[in-house]
């Protein structure tokens, strides 16, 4: 149980529902996401058009809280400290347009399996370009994460080239993303201008939304009346696609407020215990495949990244 916010003994009530929400918000998402993209052709039909409009709910609902009287201050952050934000908010548009064409070309459930593996790609690129220090311990754990990923690769009736690579595109932006994000937050002074990490959030889905338009327009800009069309005639498309959006704004607002509120290995245990409730959840939902192989792979792929997450702290607890 949790310490409750006065300081006595007892559970966090606030904290337990942050936990709930922020794991119902990415179950839901990752369902109404993909039906959102089946409705409208999977793949081959709008999946950058899909990915951008939902970060546009986003941006509108974040604008509402700002001019919802007593909701939320307005940040009070200067042109340069938005200039800074860019790198992040250019990051977060691709891992979010690269992971959508993934659960478009395949399994939901195998392609949050692949971004499962994403402390891989961060251990790499910040070694190689943030001047990152990643333990032998760490680097080690790293063997059953891409062994796990492989072993689901092989036991995925629906594999899909398209979904493996995207997916780890996605992992890619994901890295260099939380390394930006922690150069931004050194700048002196912006936490407080910023007002909270509700605003930061705000802030990065305007920017993310703003990339995402851009590359929307040149790749599928052609078929946006087709789209446009099509969300007006047919209701599962328009319904999933706004709540899709409503969604991944609330969870991934809810994640970072949960964050704050706990140390690092309860975000390990709860980052681990999400991914496993997605992926059997919606496979289980969406009528995905669970082969053996899949879920071997996923057992262990899993595991890694939890043991990842937490190897640094038990080796610690050994010397001592």
């Amino acid at each position: 149980a949790a310490p409750a916010a006065g300081g006595k003994g007892g559970v966090d009530f606030v904290l337990l529902a942050y936990f709930a929400f922020w794991y119902l918000g990415n179950y839901y998402y990752n369902i109404t996401n993909k039906l959102a993209l089946k409705a409208a052709g999977g793949a081959s039909g709008f999946p950058m058009t899909i990915a951008t409009l939902q970060l546009g709910i986003g941006v509108l609902w974040g604008l509402l809280l700002w001019g919802y009287p007593d909701a939320r201050a307005l940040p009070k952050t200067t042109f340069a400290d938005w200039r800074k934000t860019l790198p992040v908010g250019f990051t977060s548009a691709g891992a979010h347009a690269a992971s959508v064409f993934a659960l478009s070309a395949g399994a939901v459930s195998f392609g949050q399996i692949v971004k499962a593996a994403e402390p891989a790609f961060a251990a790499l690129i910040g070694t190689l370009f943030y001047s990152s220090k990643v333990s032998t311990a760490k680097w080690l754990c790293l063997i059953p994460v891409i062994g796990g990923v492989v072993l689901a690769s092989l036991g995925e009736l629906d594999f899909a080239w398209a979904a493996l690579i995207t997916a780890g595109i996605a992992n890619v932006f994901a890295a260099i993303k939380a390394n930006e994000n922690k150069k931004l937050m050194t700048t002196e002074g912006l936490k407080d201008r910023m007002g909270g990490v509700g605003n930061q959030f705000a802030l990065t889905m305007i920017n993310s939304f703003l990339f995402c338009l851009v590359l929307m327009f040149v790749t599928e800009g052609y078929k946006f009346g087709a789209f446009l069309k099509l969300a007006a005639s047919n209701k599962v498309v328009l319904m999933n696609l706004i709540f899709s959006g409503l969604w991944f704004y609330a969870y991934n607002e809810l994640a970072t407020f949960t964050i704050k509120k706990t140390n690092a290995v309860t975000q390990s245990v709860a980052n681990t215990a999400k991914r496993v409730i997605v992926i059997v959840g919606v496979a289980i939902v969406m009528g995905e495949s669970l082969d053996p192989l899949k879920l071997t792979g996923c057992a262990i792929g899993i595991g890694g990244v939890f043991l990842y997450s937490i190897i640094d702290d038990v080796v610690k607890k050994f010397k001592s």
